[in-house]
């Protein structure tokens, strides 16, 4: 009878040390990245989420308008001029309609061809610049919907 009471016992006393210490276990995860530029040229935004996170342009009820998005990059190019174009065109789209979009970098509309941003005065020694995406109002009012879009840009170090 001994054997049978000391088992259950026994092995209640060897469980009961590790069941606290099976709720304390606390687990954390990151994700980890870095981006080092040259000295010589880089472009990058001053906030590194706008490029990690999907933007949202915020549309008023009232104006029936979408409000841009407004960024400043960094730039730098210590040979030479900065240029840069768009990838493709950029618009959103809800699956049937598109709003176009005009992007400007440094007062600078960018298109498909490849246009001077920043000079090589101004890029030579680094500078902040401004980047805005604004809708481009249609002409019959925005239609109703979820819309969607990729702004590619391309930026190019141009030698003198």
């Amino acid at each position: 009878m001994f054997k049978t009471l000391a088992r259950p016992l026994a092995l209640t006393v060897l469980m009961l040390p590790w069941g606290p210490v099976w709720g304390a276990v606390e687990r954390e995860t990151f994700e980890l990245y870095v981006t080092i530029p040259t000295v010589d040229f880089y472009v990058l935004p001053l906030d590194p989420q706008l490029v990690q996170r999907e933007q949202r342009l915020p549309f008023s009820t009232i104006t029936n308008e979408l409000s841009p998005l407004r960024a400043t990059y960094e730039v730098k190019n210590s040979n030479g001029s900065i240029g840069a174009r768009l990838g493709e065109e950029a618009y959103l789209s809800n699956g049937r309609d598109r709003i176009d979009l005009r992007v400007t970098f440094n007062n600078v509309e960018l298109s498909l061809d490849s246009t001077q941003v920043v000079s090589a005065n101004e890029a030579r020694p680094g500078r902040q610049v401004p980047l805005v995406i604004a809708a481009i109002k249609p002409d019959d009012e925005y239609k109703p919907g979820d819309y969607y879009g990729t702004v590619h840009m391309v930026f190019d170090a141009v030698a003198p």
